[in-house]
């Protein structure tokens, strides 16, 4: 007696990555915006989810420019009453700052602090930030991408 395999198809659509050299650029300019708002924008743009193909698993974002990343704003007293921590790895090694010495020190390290924690926690991300660039001043070495507004 002979068994009889029965082959399912299936049914899921397969689609395929967007080729690097189709995304586009986009420049944002975070002059007199906040923070929270901004990064929002950010992150919803290198996901690719402002899209009609926007698929989770898969990269269709576009590459972000930000470019016054010292220039940002926080609402209220966030400015001085907000305080980042982080931690050496050494005993008592917890440093705090706030959000205006961090703007002092290394404003791009701030903003892309905040995109990276809105955006999803995969190994997708880290691809995903490669994507974006930010400047503190207003000027940036990607006009030959021609980003736009």
């Amino acid at each position: 007696m002979e068994k009889k395999t029965t082959e399912k198809k299936s049914t899921k659509k397969i689609e395929k990555q967007t080729p690097a050299d189709t995304r586009q650029w986009v420049l944002i300019d975070l002059e007199n915006r906040v923070l929270g708002r901004a990064a929002t924008e950010i992150a919803l743009r290198l996901r690719g989810k402002h899209k009609a193909t926007f698929i989770p698993h898969l990269d269709k974002g576009e590459f972000v420019v930000v470019i016054n990343a010292a220039k940002i704003k926080f609402t209220g007293k966030k400015m001085d009453d907000k305080i980042y921590y982080r931690h050496t790895g050494y005993f008592g090694g917890l440093k705090e700052s706030t959000a205006r010495e961090r703007i002092a020190r290394n404003p791009e390290k701030l903003i892309h602090d905040t995109v990276w924690g809105m955006m999803p926690k995969n190994t997708l991300s880290k691809h995903l930030m490669k994507k974006l660039k930010v400047y503190a001043g207003n000027e940036h070495p990607h006009a030959a991408q021609i980003p736009t507004n």
